[in-house]
């Protein structure tokens, strides 16, 4: 009789209420504008295996998770209050830090991703100065890793 638990299954990846609230949350970013483009689901990916130290695989499954859970989710909220009662305020910025980085993969910074972004932020209680210091210093980062590869 095969009747194992997901939790027992070698190739069954369990990750935390945390890991998908946040992927939950980067991808409500890549999503909101309606389109999401290769250059979104590729830094995604990337995001998440370096946040969570996983291989390129299992980003991809959780990436896929924090879909199916913001598909399903009624609002940010469910998503926010985990993330708040888990961590200290410079873990919240982190995580805002993360959303940066989604709204700025393709190039493009659309007023909803920039909502999202605001939203989560005070949700988690991140104030509005930090939230800004940190989109400077992601969009900074990006602009310099685009000039880098086009020289």
């Amino acid at each position: 009789m095969d009747d194992l638990s997901v939790a027992e299954k070698p190739e069954a990846v369990i990750h935390s209420q945390k890991q998908l609230a946040q992927a939950a949350l980067m991808y409500h970013v890549i999503a909101v504008d309606g389109v999401i483009r290769d250059e979104e689901r590729e830094r995604l990916i990337e995001v998440l295996s370096s946040e969570f130290e996983i291989d390129e695989d299992e980003a991809m499954q959780l990436a896929e998770e924090g879909r199916d859970a913001e598909h399903e989710a009624i609002d940010l909220y469910q998503f926010t209050s985990i993330l708040k009662r888990a961590f200290e305020r410079e873990e919240c910025i982190a995580i805002i830090e993360n959303l940066w980085e989604m709204v700025f993969a393709d190039g493009i910074v659309h007023e909803m991703e920039d909502n999202v972004v605001w939203r989560v932020a005070e949700l988690l209680g991140v104030d509005t100065r930090e939230r800004m210091l940190v989109k400077q210093r992601v969009w900074k980062r990006t602009n310099n890793q685009e000039s880098a590869n086009h020289e």
